[in-house]
Order: structure tokens, then C-alpha cells, then sequence
């Protein structure tokens, strides 16, 4: 497939791109995390936002098939000792509360649903559309509460609409506030809510199953 063919609309209404965006780092080798309290968001809150303040960019963006660390700060990645989800399968774009977001492409309103807990998505909405005659759905996770009431299950959207909202902590799933942005050729039996991370055993299925966002974000920083 030409993902480059397709013209896709920014999802944060702007183009993400070296001058409004930086990459984070946050995989094991990035030190500094050995002295953030990942446990407390208001820390984490003022990590992530510090080195977006002090680089004078808007977004922090990264993750994609990332090893990451920062899932140790809450139990719902640990499946046992041995096995333990921290390969993120999205891109996180990290920026201030109440930022809006746009849907990329035409589609329809597939699911929302408050995915309520310490370190889940928080509110969430998946699209699907159709592409190039497959199917493809796009999840936008850490949401304000408020976007659940905005659409219903069915609803037609057009690329450029204005899809949702980046949420506060603690109703984001208590996270610095950032979208998680995800794509999925399929979900299977799953609604409302699909894997956003995943154990390295898994990770040729989700690979797969979860192409890489930044063909339809198209971030320089990414490349």
C-alpha cells in the first residue's frame, strides 16, 4: 500500500513536524527516568513537561515499538514475573490538556468507552474506515471525558473533523496528558478497547496487526 498517496489530515490540526515537535525517549536508555517517581503523575507530569518547556516545542511524540520502563508504574502490565507488557504499539503524542484532535480520514464512530483505571487509556475512541477496500481502525486513547458524549456508535465522520480532546489526569487513565494513536487492521472479538502494549512473546502478532502510525502522522521527528 502507497501510504504517501493518501492524503491524511493532521490529527492535531497541525502538521507535526522538527520545528513544533520533539522525540522522547522512554526506553531504559534514558537515565533520567531512573529518578522520576513514575508511580506519581504529577512528577511524571512535570518530566515529560519540562523537557517540552525547555525545548520550546509543543508535542513530545515517540513510542512506536518502544521498550519502555514507564509501564512499571502500575500493575496492569505485569501479567507474571517472567512476562511483563512494555513494547508500546502506538505513538503517544504528549502535549497540554484540552489540545484538539482531528480524525485523519473519512470513517465511522466504532466504539467509546471510558476505559477506567490507574495507567488504562481513560476515555477512548476507535474509528473505522476503509482503506484502499481493507479495513483499518484507529484508536485515540487519554481523552476528556466530556468526548464520550460527542458522537454515537455508526456516526459518519469526515476526515478534519474535530474528533476529541487530549484529557487531564487523573480521568485519562491518570497519565501526563498526551493522545495515544494507534492503528489496527483488525480487533477481533475486542470492543471499546485493544492492546496498546504488549509482551516481546507477543510482539510479532501485534507488529503486524498495529502498522506504524507515523505513516499516517508522517513526523519527521519519527523517521
Amino acid at each position: 500500500m502507497n501510504w504517501k498517496a493518501i492524503d491524511f489530515y493532521p490529527i492535531m490540526g497541525e502538521q507535526l513536524n522538527s520545528k513544533n515537535t520533539m522525540k522522547l525517549d522512554f526506553s531504559p536508555a534514558n537515565k533520567d527516568l531512573e529518578k522520576v517517581d513514575l508511580g506519581n503523575t504529577a512528577v511524571f507530569n512535570e518530566f515529560v513537561f519540562g523537557q517540552l518547556k525547555q525545548s520550546g516545542k509543543i508535542y513530545g511524540i515517540g513510542g512506536y515499538l518502544e521498550y519502555r520502563v514507564i509501564y512499571r508504574r502500575s500493575e496492569r502490565f505485569e501479567t507474571s514475573e517472567a512476562d511483563f507488557r512494555n513494547i508500546h504499539l502506538g505513538v503517544d503524542i504528549w502535549t497540554e490538556a484540552g489540545a484538539t484532535i482531528y480524525a485523519p480520514l473519512d470513517g465511522e464512530i466504532y466504539s467509546i468507552q471510558d476505559n477506567a483505571g490507574f495507567g488504562d487509556y481513560g476515555p477512548t475512541i476507535i474509528l473505522k474506515h476503509i482503506l484502499n477496500g481493507k479495513d483499518l481502525y484507529s484508536l485515540y486513547g487519554h481523552l476528556t471525558k466530556t468526548d464520550l458524549g460527542l458522537f454515537e456508535i455508526g456516526q459518519q465522520i469526515k476526515a478534519g473533523d474535530l474528533l476529541c480532546h487530549v484529557g487531564p489526569y487523573p480521568e485519562n487513565g491518570d497519565w501526563p496528558p498526551h493522545l495515544h494513536f494507534q492503528l489496527m487492521w483488525e480487533l477481533g472479538e475486542i470492543f471499546g478497547d485493544y492492546p496498546g502494549v504488549c509482551a516481546k512473546r507477543e510482539l510479532d502478532y501485534y507488529a503486524e496487526n498495529c502498522p506504524n502510525p507515523n505513516l499516517v502522522l508522517n513526523c519527521e521527528v519519527l523517521d
